[in-house]
């Protein structure tokens, strides 16, 4: 790639942030839902635990906003931001051996210092600083859903990562066994609606990004540009 070309592209994602975060935008979710017998199927080929996991989401949330041979995908489904139901499964073997095709996301903004704390915890619990979400993937929505109210108990201070491990298994057993299991059941937080990203700080010198500017802006016009996708 030419320097010249390099500038400009550099020069469109400082317009981008700009837009960004002055007028907003953000993640673009899917109003229309798939057509259930694409949708069927597709699970039709999948294995039995994501095929579960997606025909008991199908059966709560309806049909999904988007399908492809590899994943269902729902925006704003009940408590979630979104929800993916995977094809392809990751063996995960606490609190019990399972795998793990369903991921419910979150919009939660987790300290830097709490991220190891949160690992040690569970690794199927994905903070995301920059994109401000939190995020559980598991073999079922009732065992996200107590793994982020763990979370979130550790991030509080409420919990250690040993003592949510403990809670965890207790929380999950209590479920399978039909008994009460709360944190399996709902959120016990308040959970935002809006995103709340993390964009860190500048660090690359104002000279540099000076030049990139003045060596495109004949190119890229920073104040007019034909890109709508944010208004």
């Amino acid at each position: 790639m030419e320097q010249e070309e390099k500038l400009k592209t550099a020069a469109i994602a400082m317009r981008s942030d700009f837009k960004l975060q002055t007028v907003g935008g953000g993640e673009q979710t899917t109003k229309t839902v798939e057509d259930i017998g694409k949708v069927k199927d597709i699970v039709n080929d999948w294995n039995d635990m994501p095929k579960k996991a997606a025909n008991l989401t199908i059966e709560q949330y309806g049909s999904p906003n988007e399908a492809t041979q590899s994943r269902l995908i729902w925006y704003n489904n009940g408590p979630w931001k979104r929800t993916i139901v995977y094809r392809d499964e990751i063996p995960h073997d606490f609190p019990e051996p399972h795998t793990d095709c369903i991921e419910n996301y979150i919009n939660y903004s987790v300290p830097s210092e709490m991220f190891s704390e949160l690992a040690k915890f569970d690794g199927s619990v994905i903070v995301e600083r920059t994109k401000g979400e939190v995020s559980s993937r598991c073999d079922m929505e009732a065992a996200n859903i107590a793994a982020l109210n763990l979370m979130n108990d550790i991030v509080t201070g409420k919990l250690s990562a040993e003592e949510a491990r403990d809670k965890n298994s207790e929380a999950i057993s209590a479920f399978m066994m039909n008994r009460p299991a709360p944190y399996a059941e709902q959120l016990q937080f308040e959970v935002s609606k809006e995103a709340n990203y993390d964009t860190d700080v500048v660090t690359i010198a104002g000279e540099v990004a000076e030049q990139g500017i003045e060596k495109i802006k004949d190119k890229v016009d920073l104040n007019n540009s034909q890109d709508t996708s944010y208004h």
